[in-house]
């Protein structure tokens, strides 16, 4: 399967100082990620979403 992935790096997906903010509250303080194809990722919260 072909998944797209630039030959000349090993990541699917690459964030750099993710975050997200409501207001006052961090809902996610920044955060790098690195993904390879085939991995799985995901944050989830005190309600589970």
């Amino acid at each position: 399967m072909d998944w797209g992935v630039n030959p000349l790096s090993e990541y699917l997906v690459e964030a750099e100082g993710l975050a997200k903010r409501f207001g006052d509250f961090v809902a996610l303080q920044p955060l790098d990620v690195k993904v390879k194809a085939g991995e799985f990722f995901g944050v989830f919260g005190p309600n589970g979403a």
